[in-house]
């Protein structure tokens, strides 16, 4: 079954940095898939972190601008987010999903998430 696995999670000190993994499994994504991560907090509403168009263009929440980076490597299959100067508040389950074409249809596939901690 074809599916997105998140990895790279974990418990971190405030200024910290991480490097979330999101890695397609039985499915291929190619630069005409759009791919995000967004992220889910305790008793908060689930929000797009960032995001990479089939273009290239990527998209950040005003809450992380300047502080994460999302890429791609089509040739591993493979999303990554690159969260520095990590805080409190970005403390939440993340989650990668994408639009990606099966080779019939274009389908909405999500990770199961990854928990990240920021905490002293």
């Amino acid at each position: 079954q074809a599916q997105l696995v998140e990895s790279g999670g974990g418990l971190v000190q405030p200024g910290g940095s991480l490097r979330l993994s999101c890695a397609a499994s039985r499915i291929s994504f190619s630069r005409d898939d759009f791919m995000a991560w967004s992220r889910q907090a305790p008793g908060k509403q689930h929000e797009l972190v960032a995001s990479i168009s089939p273009g290239g263009v990527t998209y950040y929440a005003d809450s992380v601008k300047g502080r994460f980076t999302i890429s791609r490597d089509n040739a591993k299959n493979t999303l990554y987010l690159q969260m520095n100067g990590l805080k409190p508040e970005d403390s939440a389950v993340y989650s990668c999903y994408g639009d990606i074409f099966d080779g019939s249809a274009r389908k909405r596939y999500w990770g199961q998430g990854t928990q990240v901690t920021v905490s002293t």
